[in-house]
């Protein structure tokens, strides 16, 4: 199993950087012990022009067999002498994946004390795999390299038997990466990517590969166009790992569009109170407006948008009317917290084909979202920074387009009737402002000019003759005209 790294340079910035990089001396040839044989570095040609790092492994066939344990092609193969006369001492697999780990430890961090910020720029790189197995052929390799910033990507499939034209290539290919890449970069994504056209670890997928591939995939996996592919092969097809990765993945992408860090986005937990809003009665009263606003719709397949913990989706599945409820929420813990609080893991089987919770983003078009009577946005839109408001507008309003929308909002103006509140405050850390009467009926009137909806305000709770009630709710109906248009 062999793999060249090699770099060009000039006097000013000569090639043998690559070894301070790699933290490896040119000069020398090392030995290294893996759990399944020894990886050797040594470097065919070093000059200030040209360098080039070798990494040769030495699989030990017994070794595989003995920690394999009848995990992975290389450990469970179909017969017995299978398991010693395989392709593992030759092609490119998670062996030499790990070995990279092993050998290029402060290389895959981007670490080198001794070159501060070389480790950070773009240098032109050459890498090299005389022997990679692809599931897939030649064009997956070109999808999943080529997104990556490498100018060329060179797959020659290898014939079975060059002695025997006719019995065609086999599932093997010469790989060569060309491109200006950080080091780091070009080694992480080789350590994802060598198990995945590969399809198959030679070691158990526990849980922590989640964490590992997040690692490695920082930077390039979260808008990689075949994300799904490489996330399901690297993890083994274990469907709750993948889907764990992917709804992590998901939130990296919506934090970098919003330029916010992930924990900014999945914030719509509280982990030391319950956001449910106090007093009880209140969020009850909420509930039921709004569940009587659905009934008067007429509404059977329904939206929960910014679900939370589940509360309303809750009520919503004890009422047969309703026949479809989807909750959506970008946070994935709230979600799992609306799982527990469902039961769905015991749910019976009519019960949990009506109800279905997905991860998304509010303010971006959703063509999942589509086709459904009704949406509900209770207690959301003050979530939001006022100028992604629009963004949600068009998302809920001008792409999925429900004949209802049902949206709650506090009542700024009632909340000098709150005695624990203190002046001026809002009544939760996380709302981004809190409007009056007036401005919601500006801007819900709004909505409904511009997309074909009417509108009518309901109140929610108490109402105060002087400050109004605590909650106002917006129920929006979509013209008849629209409506035929839709």
């Amino acid at each position: 199993m062999f793999l060249t790294i090699s770099t060009t340079g000039t006097v000013e910035r000569p090639a043998t950087d690559l070894g301070y990089l790699l933290h490896k001396h040119p000069d020398k040839a090392q030995a290294f012990s893996t759990s399944h044989g020894t990886a050797h570095v040594f470097y065919p040609e070093a000059s200030a022009e040209r360098c080039t790092a070798a990494l040769l492994l030495e699989v030990d066939p017994v070794a595989l067999v003995r920690r394999g344990k009848g995990k992975g092609r290389g450990g469970a193969p179909d017969s017995a002498l299978a398991q010693y006369v395989n392709d593992r001492p030759y092609a490119a697999s998670s062996l030499l994946a790990v070995a990279l780990t092993t050998v290029f430890k402060s290389a895959l961090r981007g670490v080198c004390a001794a070159l501060p910020g070389r480790a950070e720029v773009p240098m032109p790189l050459r890498v090299e795999v005389p022997a990679v197995p692809a599931r897939g052929g030649a064009e997956l390799v070109r999808r999943l390299f080529e997104p990556l910033g490498w100018s060329s990507v060179t797959a020659e499939p290898v014939a079975l038997d060059e002695q025997f034209p006719e019995w065609g290539d086999s599932r093997y290919v010469q790989l060569v990466l060309e491109g200006e890449l950080r080091l780091a970069d070009a080694l992480r994504q080789l350590y994802v990517l060598l198990p995945v056209l590969d399809d198959a670890k030679h070691y158990w997928v526990a849980p922590d590969e989640v964490d590992k591939l997040l690692r490695a995939g920082d930077g390039w996996l979260a808008d990689h166009p075949e994300q799904k592919l490489i996330t399901s092969r690297y993890l083994s097809r274990r469907w709750g790992l993948t889907r764990r990765a992917m709804e992590r993945l998901e939130l990296v992408r919506l934090a970098e569009a919003d330029d916010l860090d992930v924990e900014d986005v999945d914030n719509a937990v509280d982990e030391t109170t319950d956001t449910e809003e106090r007093p009880v009665p209140l969020a009850e009263q909420r509930r039921a407006a709004v569940l009587e606003a659905l009934h008067t719709a007429g509404a059977s397949r329904v939206l929960d948008l910014g679900c939370g913990q589940g509360q309303l989706v809750q009520a919503l599945l004890k009422d047969t009317r309703f026949t479809e409820i989807v909750g959506v929420d970008v946070s994935v813990r709230a979600l799992t917290v609306a799982g527990r609080r469902l039961k769905l893991d015991r749910m019976g089987e009519r019960q949990a084909s009506r109800v279905k919770l997905m991860q998304g983003s509010l303010t971006y078009t959703d063509k999942r979202l589509t086709g459904y009577d009704a949406a509900v946005l209770s207690e959301v839109i003050e979530h939001l920074d006022l100028p992604r408001l629009p963004a949600l507008e068009y998302a809920v309003f001008g792409s999925a387009r429900p004949r209802t929308v049902l949206v709650t909002t506090p009542n700024v103006e009632y909340n000098v009737r709150w005695e624990s509140l203190p002046a001026g405050h809002v009544r939760h850390g996380d709302h981004r402002f809190e409007w009056t009467r007036q401005e919601f009926r500006t801007w819900a009137e709004g909505v409904a000019e511009r997309h074909g909806y009417g509108v009518r305000l309901v109140p929610v709770g108490p109402d105060d003759p002087e400050v109004g009630p605590p909650t106002q709710m917006a129920v929006f109906e979509m013209t008849e005209k629209e409506a035929k248009a839709a």
